[in-house]
């Protein structure tokens, strides 16, 4: 997919540009090759082609994120990775609106899907970034949701707005490096850095950071709320919720079917160890990596059956939001050959391959398998008290 740039964005904004885009957007989706010919064939210049092209994907792929908005809105590569799903933006911007914040400083605001999302909660916000093609395309996003009025943007520094104008601030620091886009896993290395993003709470009272979920915790401010967030059983973000904003030390939120379910608790409770019993919880990804696992284990009555795996057992099957529930009909401890044949005897020919706590490759286990039948399994592939364990398991209702 190529890129865009200034020039070739304020083509797209041209009437030729808009009628590109069109023509794009009925041919988005299949062969990029057919596609740029077909463009090509009616007329439109190449550079132009390509512009279009890019941007019809990208809000292609932009509809999952933001639904149907995603139509209208100017998009980059690196901005839509980042983006903030709607679903979880108005959450947050829910949140600060509740907290008491009228008036929100979105630092790094990339495209604007969090600042977009602000605004229609009914905060004034003012969005700060660096890079000009974004900070342009995030503009043009706010008028194509009539919200100039409540969203604007300045290409700037982050770190040299004033503050004091504002009762809130959002920050999503960058977590690609300009040009190349590749992901950026040292925190030192963000974009506003990581010591200016961290002093923001001393500085506004309420603050919230966005940061990757494999975010370290022994990163996390003192005093911050940390909340993990998946839909739909994806692990989609963390977010530090800082000053006034802070409720709890750990929170789990569940985003599911159109509900909301949260976890919360210290973060540092330990579950109890005991034996795998006869059902089987896989917790959600918020909920592990919010070190919420012992909270969990406690709801359903369960304990684990290794200090560092966070499968969870019980001896009933309670229903949860927090974690996927498997009877357990089989433990072995792990040999290719014996699964096989249980498998085979089972008349297995499909299953699912879960794991923690093991090395094994699934895809190439589905292969050693060498499966044949009309039944189908859950295999769990784990450690139990240290000892590499199998468990093989049915979905229950």
């Amino acid at each position: 997919m190529g890129r865009v740039d200034l020039d070739q964005f304020a083509a797209l904004r041209t009437p030729e540009g808009s009628a590109a885009l069109d023509a794009a957007t009925r041919v988005a989706g299949g062969d990029p090759l057919t596609a740029a010919a077909t463009l090509r064939s009616a007329g439109i210049p190449a550079g132009l082609a390509a512009a279009a092209l890019t941007q019809a994907e990208l809000r292609r792929r932009a509809t999952a994120k933001f639904g149907p908005e995603a139509a209208g809105m100017f998009l980059t590569r690196a901005g839509l990775e980042q983006a903030t799903r709607r679903v979880v933006a108005d959450r947050r911007a829910a949140r600060l609106r509740a907290a008491g914040v009228r008036t929100l400083a979105d630092l790094g605001c990339g495209l604007g899907a969090d600042a977009l999302a602000a605004a229609r909660a009914g905060l004034r916000v003012y969005g700060v970034e660096a890079d000009a093609l974004t900070a342009a395309m995030a503009a043009t996003n706010a008028e194509a949701a009539g919200l100039t009025g409540s969203f604007t943007v300045e290409r700037g520094d982050a770190t040299a707005f004033d503050v004091s104008r504002v009762d809130g601030v959002f920050c999503d620091p960058a977590r690609r490096s300009t040009g190349t886009g590749r992901r950026i896993f040292d925190p030192k290395a963000y974009s506003p850095p990581w010591d200016f993003v961290t002093d923001l709470a001393a500085r506004v009272p309420h603050t919230v950071v966005k940061v990757a979920p494999g975010l370290d915790h022994a990163l996390i401010p003192a005093g911050a709320e940390a909340e993990w967030v998946s839909v739909d059983g994806d692990l989609v973000e963390a977010a530090l919720w800082c000053g006034r904003l802070a409720d709890l030390p750990r929170r789990a939120t569940v985003l599911r079917a159109g509900a909301v379910h949260q976890l919360t608790g210290s973060g540092a409770e330990e579950a109890a160890v005991g034996p795998v019993r006869r059902y089987l919880y896989d917790p959600d990804p918020a909920v592990v990596r919010a070190h919420l696992v012992a909270e969990l284990a406690t709801t359903l009555g369960a304990t684990i059956a290794d200090p560092s795996i966070a499968y969870l057992y019980a001896d009933t099957p309670t229903g949860t939001p927090f974690a996927r529930c498997l009877e357990v009909t089989d433990v072995l401890p792990f040999s290719l050959k014996r699964l096989r044949a249980l498998l085979r005897d089972r008349r297995v020919g499909r299953v699912e391959i879960l794991k923690r706590g093991s090395a094994l490759e699934p895809e190439r286990l589905r292969r050693d398998l060498r499966l044949a039948g009309d039944q189908a399994a859950s295999v769990v592939l784990t450690r139990v008290a240290g000892a590499p364990t199998v468990l093989v398991c049915q979905p229950t209702g």
